[in-house]
């Protein structure tokens, strides 16, 4: 039996011709930037964002704690990490509350100038207080700064929320390929450019956490 098929879009911006808005969190979050101690929470952040939506089934490594950690062991440990571009965004609306972690963005280097964006976590909690814009912005901010031109992504098609954020800030679908559901690995002649009307499409479907 082949392997459910999960429809994704590759979507980049131009940092040479956008001009976005700064990062700014809702009260009572804060940001957090990378140091190697918060790899444990970017893990614990990431787990409790993808275990139960669509893209830990696409991803089978976001569904479990232990993936999530390897994951964010491999993505710290590549010689492209951006650690401009890698945040969380904590809940701490009183100084003497104990912070909790609610949305993480992690991000790494590519040849041609090219900052990609590997997670967008958002956890159930917090999710529809703009978090996961305000964490991509503050991606794209620390890409720019660190003289990327271009910033990449990839999003599951049935996720509307996300491509219309992502299209709302001036992203565009570059590519589209299908990944399989036992791995998330593209499957074999199904990466292609888009259609016109994908590439100006507005996907009706289910939410799940931002990716």
């Amino acid at each position: 039996m082949s392997p459910n098929r999960y429809k994704r879009y590759r979507m980049e911006l131009d940092l040479r011709i956008c001009d976005l808005p700064t990062a700014v969190l809702p009260d009572g979050y804060r940001w957090l930037n990378w140091q190697p101690l918060l790899a444990e929470r970017h893990a614990q952040v990431n787990w409790r964002a993808f275990r139960n939506d669509l893209d830990g089934v696409v991803f089978p490594c976001l569904s479990d704690l232990e993936g999530c950690r390897r994951l964010m062991g491999n993505i710290a440990d590549q010689s492209g990490f951006c650690r401009q571009a890698t945040w969380i965004a904590a809940f701490q609306p009183e100084p003497a509350w104990p912070a909790v972690d609610c949305a993480t963005i992690q991000g790494v280097g590519r040849s041609g100038g090219i900052g990609a964006i590997q997670n967008i976590g958002v956890i159930p909690e917090h999710r529809g207080n703009g978090l996961g814009r305000a964490v991509l912005l503050k991606a794209i901010e620390g890409f720019r700064q660190a003289g990327y031109s271009t910033v990449s992504l990839e999003v599951t098609a049935r996720n509307s929320i996300a491509v219309s954020l992502y299209r709302s800030l001036g992203f565009r679908v570059t590519r589209v390929l299908y990944r399989a559901a036992d791995g998330g690995g593209i499957i074999s002649g199904t990466e292609r450019k888009p259609v016109a009307a994908e590439a100006h499409l507005t996907t009706p479907g289910p939410v799940h956490a931002l990716r």
